[in-house]
């Protein structure tokens, strides 16, 4: 019987490339906000002739862009700025990561390959802390949207 809860304690997720590899989901400093996963374009474009009738072009683009958002004292924030660091000195070691998160109880899953740091944060500082965006863009985003059954671990 499918669950019909939702929790981020149920999120599990990891980023490796080269300079990095560590886990995110509960006790990483997320921020509510939390992550954001989406495709870059549409996957369909219709045309309408002017006799009314009509065409839809499949497109092929898988591209997409992760969207991680921790809090202002995350110990994320350091390991990502200086993986920020690293990867952006070199062509050689840009744009090589993968994202992983899975919603282990209802079966969710988001792959994204090929991802690259997009910019550095803007960093607020305020009367509250607030929190840090780290984007990515990658060249592959698979989604699979589970049914509700957990994931067998």
């Amino acid at each position: 019987m499918p669950s019909y809860v939702y929790s981020f304690l149920d999120i599990m997720g990891a980023i490796t490339g080269p300079g990095m590899s560590f886990s995110i989901g509960m006790d990483e400093g997320i921020a509510e906000e939390g992550i954001t996963i989406s495709m870059d374009e549409n996957k369909n474009t219709k045309t309408m002739g002017a006799d009314g009738s009509g065409m839809h072009s499949l497109h092929a683009g898988k591209g997409g862009a992760v969207l991680i958002r921790t809090l202002k004292t995350s110990p994320l924030n350091a390991i990502l700025d200086q993986a920020y660091n690293f990867q952006t000195t070199s062509s050689a070691n840009h744009g090589q990561n993968t994202i992983s998160i899975r919603d282990v109880a209802r079966g969710d899953s988001f792959t994204a390959q090929r991802a690259a740091f997009r910019k550095l944060p803007d960093n607020l500082n305020a009367k509250d802390g607030g929190t840090m965006e780290w984007a990515f863009d990658a060249i592959i985003v698979d989604m699979l949207i589970g049914d509700g059954t957990p994931a067998v671990i």
